[in-house]
């Protein structure tokens, strides 16, 4: 089968991990200079996690909206060059002194204040650029806007805790609060017309050197979002009270004995289906604009399900059911255009994922982490790697490849084996072994976490699963990504060939 992702190697590195002086990565001068330094270590692809708006936990994967962008990525000084802020104005606001870690408390207080000046002092209301933005999203952007101005209205809390009448989207209610709230309104669409513009900007620049970006897209939304409060027909929920009848996790499995409950809603696909996936196609026809491959995560989801009742403590109480499968992928692929699909098959093994990657061509995932536990036939040893795959050291959720290497770490038979087969003659070898089986195999795309490159612990970590708090805050320190790292990965790309 001929591999849809072009040979070649890239690093996983979200926006938020950026270095810049406001408490956060951004769209600004830090994320062109990182492009930069990709172009130099002669890197084909550039993955980030989802650049949707957080909510509390700050996950990229628990949205308010799977179609619009995250305000914190605005970058402050570009409105400063524009006017639409002053130095003093941003220099006023305390972004504590930590290089290292995103300070999203700050970051909350701070950012919003300063772009809703910056929103009064906008003329973008006469553009005709302001005016076309609107209406090529008008699909979500009306109903994402109103969302988010309601939250604000009542106190931040979720939907499901709002008035009747407007939680239940009463037609009434809907023009009532339109009227009450335009100005707040007119507000959030402005910050998704900013989010737009920089992020634009800044993806033309990276594919003009050549570079590719892989985006996520999680399969589930989360439950406190503008889309079920849009769309509450195409989850399953209650039709009185709108409350979740089931909510997605997985089963308790080696790493949980619980499992994992997630309590994202469930799709009602049968729904979806008789819309012809209208919604699913709006989507990723929104992600192949964001992106130049899109990475569908839990793919698994597409072909089976994990249905947990609405209420459940933890993961053991689910079952497994069907899901649209190639339905689905049909949809994908007709809203995709020109972008390409990676699929996040990690997890249990099924006979059916593995069929649907067949059918539909789309290369699914390999961790080299997972690599030694198993037998000398584990899909995820470099020896069993097909081209049609991406091979990543470990992915956001997992240790770094230092932290998770440490000999303490392993079983004393796991660092023979890992010591046999990567040629390594002393555990500090072991990351560089890593890099130099998955460049060297016949995976298409080979991927790392950018504090993988820069050699970092566990303390660098983005994310653990099952636990909230203390996640998503690693940030690259100002020039770590120097010469000597640009060079390395420049010279694997050259001796492997994935140019």
């Amino acid at each position: 089968m001929t591999t849809m992702l072009k040979r070649g190697a890239g690093i996983l590195m979200p926006i938020s991990s950026l270095p810049a002086p406001y408490g956060i990565g951004t769209f600004g001068k830090s994320a062109y200079e990182f492009a930069d330094s990709l172009k130099r270590a002669r890197q084909s692809y550039w993955q980030v996690l989802p650049l949707g708006p957080t909510s509390y936990g700050d996950s990229p994967y628990q949205s308010f909206s799977a179609f619009a962008g995250n305000p914190y990525f605005i970058d402050l000084d570009t409105l400063l060059e524009e006017e639409l802020l002053t130095k003093e104005e941003i220099d006023a606001c305390y972004w504590l002194d930590s290089e290292e870690e995103v300070k999203y408390d700050a970051v909350y207080y701070y950012r919003f204040p300063l772009l809703k000046k910056a929103y009064e002092r906008s003329r973008h209301g006469e553009t005709e650029e302001y005016r076309a933005f609107c209406a090529k999203n008008s699909h979500w952007l009306d109903d994402y806007a109103l969302y988010m101005a309601l939250k604000g209205h009542f106190g931040n809390k979720e939907w499901m805790k709002w008035e009747e009448p407007i939680r239940l989207r009463k037609p009434e209610a809907v023009k009532r609060y339109e009227e009450l709230l335009r100005e707040e309104i007119g507000y959030w669409k402005f910050l998704q017309f900013k989010f737009y513009e920089q992020w634009e900007q800044l993806k033309n620049y990276v594919n003009g050197l050549g570079i590719s970006i892989i985006g996520d897209i999680p399969i589930y939304v989360a439950l406190d979002s503008a889309d079920v409060w849009t769309h509450p027909e195409l989850f399953q929920l209650d039709p009185d009270t709108l409350t979740p009848l089931r909510v997605a996790g997985v089963p308790p499995d080696a790493f949980s004995d619980d499992g994992q409950l997630w309590g994202n809603p469930l799709y009602d696909w049968d729904k979806i289906e008789e819309t012809g996936f209208a919604w699913w196609k709006d989507r990723m026809r929104a992600s192949a604009r964001l992106y130049d491959v899109v990475r569908i995560d839990h793919f698994i989801g597409v072909v089976q399900y994990y249905s947990i009742p609405y209420g459940a403590e933890d993961g053991k109480t689910g079952e497994w059911k069907q899901g649209p499968g190639k339905k689905l992928t049909d949809a994908i692929n007709e809203a995709a255009g020109d972008a390409k699909i990676i699929a996040e098959d990690l997890g249990i093994f099924c006979p059916a994922v593995k069929e649907l990657l067949r059918e539909t061509g789309y290369p699914g995932m390999k961790i080299i982490e997972f690599a030694f536990s198993g037998d000398r036939f584990n899909e995820h040893l470099p020896h069993c790697y097909e081209p049609n795959s991406v091979v990543y050291g470990g992915t956001h959720d997992n240790e770094t490849l230092v932290g998770y290497f440490k000999p303490e770490a392993r079983q004393w038979w796991e660092l023979q084996y890992i010591a046999d087969y990567l040629g390594a003659a002393h555990h500090e070898e072991v990351p560089d072994k890593v890099f130099r089986a998955a460049y060297g195999s016949v995976a298409s795309v080979a991927v790392f976490q950018m504090q993988d490159v820069l050699g970092l612990g566990n303390e660098a970590r983005m994310n653990t699963p099952g636990t909230v708090g203390g996640n998503w805050k690693w940030r690259m320190k100002p020039g770590a990504f120097g010469e000597r790292e640009t060079g390395y990965l420049a010279f694997l790309v050259d001796t492997f060939g994935r140019f």
